[in-house]
């Protein structure tokens, strides 16, 4: 890298691009980590909460540290994959917010607010997905409200 020239990617350019391959306008996003409510995913998964004129994705990058990757290579094992997940704006039934608001509780367990998506699932019964948020998720939180569609 030379000094003062940034290898970056533009984050415009990846939201730009990003809304031309899932057709959709992303109206919020933040980071978070997947927790649970998702029948393919059982561990935990950082990755970025986006809402969208459509409904609500996570999606998951996968990164790969050198040393893995070498060991993977040398085994003929597979490189890890995107993980995505998507309920559309018509499945949600409520999204509720769990901000720990009590200072005393905060000082003594931090814990990052938590973002309930109840939505109906492919059994046509009632799902909830949990992830944890940071505090730019009242953003993603608003963007889907039912009232907001």
């Amino acid at each position: 890298m030379l000094f003062g020239k940034k290898n970056d990617p533009d984050p415009d350019r990846f939201w730009k691009e990003y809304e031309e391959k899932i057709q959709e306008k992303v109206l919020a996003k933040s980071l978070g980590r997947y927790i649970s409510g998702w029948s393919e995913y059982k561990e935990p998964l950082w990755g970025l909460l986006i809402a969208t004129t459509g409904g609500f994705r996570f999606h998951h990058f996968p990164h790969e540290g050198w040393l893995i990757a070498l060991t993977r290579i040398t085994t003929g094992g597979e490189p890890p994959k995107e993980k995505t997940i998507f309920i559309s704006r018509e499945k949600i039934t409520s999204v509720d917010l769990h901000v720990e608001k009590r200072w005393w509780k905060k000082l003594l367990t931090p814990s990052l607010p938590l973002l309930e998506l109840h939505y109906t699932g492919l059994d046509g019964g009632d799902a909830v997905l949990v992830v944890e948020t940071e505090a730019k998720a009242q953003d993603v939180f608003s963007a889907l409200q039912p009232y907001n569609s």
